[in-house]
C-alpha cells in the first residue's frame, strides 16, 4: 500500500532521469498533475500527459535532457509528508540552492512556485524542492 503518492511521483521522476529514460509513468491524481504542470512551466520536464488506461488514468511525464544527456532535474526533495506537514508564511519560504532551484507550494490559489507565492504574498504547504 502506498502511503505517500507525491513522494512516489518524485521518486519515479528522479529514477527515470538517472536511468536516462525518456518518460516516467505513474497513476494519475489531480495534485500530481498540478505539480507536473508547474515542473513543465519552469522547464524541468518537456511535457505532461494524462491518459485513460484499462480502468485507471495514467500520468505520463516526458523528461527533458541537456546536450550532454544530463537530466534537467539534478535533485528533488519531498518536504511536507503525510506524517509531518510543513506550512510556511510567504516571508518564510526558503530559497532552494541559493535561488537556482524552486519550491512548490500548495496554496489557496492552487499549486504554485516559491517565486509566485512571494509575489502574491501567499503562504501554504511546502510540497517539495526541485533543483
Amino acid at each position: 500500500m502506498m502511503t505517500d503518492p507525491i513522494s512516489d511521483m518524485l521518486t519515479r521522476i528522479r529514477n527515470a532521469g538517472m536511468a536516462r529514460h525518456d518518460r516516467a509513468e505513474m497513476p494519475h491524481s489531480m495534485m500530481k498533475e498540478r505539480i507536473a504542470h508547474v515542473l513543465k512551466a519552469e522547464g524541468f520536464v518537456a511535457d505532461v500527459r494524462a491518459s485513460e488506461g484499462e480502468g485507471a488514468r495514467t500520468l505520463t511525464i516526458v523528461l527533458r535532457y541537456g546536450k550532454d544527456q544530463k537530466s534537467a532535474i539534478d535533485g528533488v526533495r519531498r518536504v511536507s509528508t503525510p506524517g509531518r506537514r510543513v506550512y510556511v508564511r510567504h516571508d518564510r519560504i526558503p530559497r532552494v540552492r541559493s535561488g537556482i532551484g524552486l519550491s512548490i507550494l500548495s496554496t489557496s490559489h492552487g499549486v504554485i512556485t516559491d517565486a509566485q507565492a512571494r509575489d502574491q504574498r501567499l503562504g501554504g504547504e511546502l510540497i517539495c524542492e526541485v533543483w
